[in-house]
């Protein structure tokens, strides 16, 4: 019996594969980074991260605590031409196993609903962090029109959608996620809770 990481990979190879370069170029846009290491937290099968090597310079390193998932996400780095800057890394975000201020920004993209403790998740991804490197954390669509298409989609696979989505998002909220960064001394920071999604973007300042 194949692992859920088969599943999820299905559908975000699928339904879900127009959404990644739009975000990609989002965080672009909104970092400004494009070089050095980007660590792409619960990758699944690397769309993201992937995504991110496209139209930057940077290193990827996929992390994730399904070896299928890695499995995964290397194969379709080598696919896309991508195997020379790509990495998998067996792992979860609550203890990173990366040396602190090792990466320049870190990236995910629906894995923040799964984290045991969010707390611990940002603290770890705050300590890896280089002085004024930033992390993009959260879920979303792209775009409004996107969403719209992707809604339309899975109420085909799934009739429950997007009830079975939205309990697995509920309760975080752009307090919440505030409420948790302020707990952490981080001041550099925003949640932007709109079409695109709900992102929590922080910068790491120099002590």
């Amino acid at each position: 019996m194949k692992s859920k990481a088969y599943e999820f990979d299905e559908i975000a190879n699928g339904t879900f594969l127009p959404i990644y370069p739009i975000i990609a170029q989002q965080i672009k846009e909104k970092t400004g980074i494009d070089t050095g290491k980007c660590l792409d937290i619960g990758s699944g099968g690397g769309h993201l991260g992937l995504s991110m090597a496209q139209i930057t310079k940077m290193n990827i390193i996929f992390l994730d605590k399904l070896n299928d998932a890695l499995e995964i996400a290397s194969k379709r780095a080598h696919n896309w031409g991508l195997a020379k800057r790509t990495t998998t890394l067996l792992g979860d975000v609550l203890n990173i196993p990366l040396e602190d201020r090792s990466v320049d920004l870190c990236i995910s993209r629906g894995s923040v609903w799964f984290w045991q403790d969010q707390k611990k998740g940002f603290e770890e991804i705050y300590r890896i962090l280089v002085d004024g490197g930033m992390a993009y954390i959260g879920g979303g669509f792209g775009n409004k029109e996107l969403k719209e298409e992707i809604d339309r989609k899975m109420k085909l696979r799934d009739s429950e959608w997007p009830r079975s989505r939205e309990k697995y998002v509920e309760g975080n909220t752009v307090q919440h996620f505030t409420t948790i960064l302020n707990g952490l001394g981080i001041s550099n920071f925003e949640v932007s809770d709109d079409e695109k999604g709900i992102w929590v973007i922080f910068r790491k300042v120099k002590n």
